[in-house]
């Protein structure tokens, strides 16, 4: 009886890393969409918060699946460059985003903790560099 030959962990885990950078673009989306939910007269951007943790989370499985700490980024620049199509102007002139604090308290909190994490790894990657050069 013949098995199948297993699927190469580099080309599964290209395919995950494919995947996560797909669901940055689709996040930054949904959150755009979402960030005007209002609770009565209460602007509510429940979407910044949950923007935030989908992206620590992201850049968090981007680094399961790849030991360099600029491919993890890749998610990230994902989101970012969704933020920034949603930021352009319709046809007609319509904008998604408003132009008001819910706009850059969707951008700090979908950005800082996930660029924070990534910092603490390429520290903490350039000090084991470090040791292992003067071992």
């Amino acid at each position: 009886m013949t098995t199948a030959p297993a699927a190469d962990h580099g080309t599964v885990d290209r395919l995950i890393l494919t995947l996560l950078v797909f669901d940055g673009f689709l996040t930054a989306l949904l959150a755009v969409l979402f960030l005007p939910t209002h609770i009565g007269a209460v602007a509510v951007p429940v979407s910044a918060l949950v923007a935030g943790v989908v992206n620590v989370l992201l850049v968090r499985g981007a680094r399961s699946v790849t030991d360099s700490v600029g491919q993890a980024t890749w998610p990230l620049v994902a989101w970012f460059v969704g933020f920034l199509v949603c930021m352009v102007g319709g046809p007609g002139g319509d904008r998604l985003l408003p132009a008001d604090w819910r706009t850059l308290l969707l951008l700090a909190v979908g950005l800082l903790p996930p660029i924070a994490m990534l910092f603490k790894w390429g520290a903490d990657a350039a000090v084991e560099r470090g040791q292992a050069t003067r071992r």
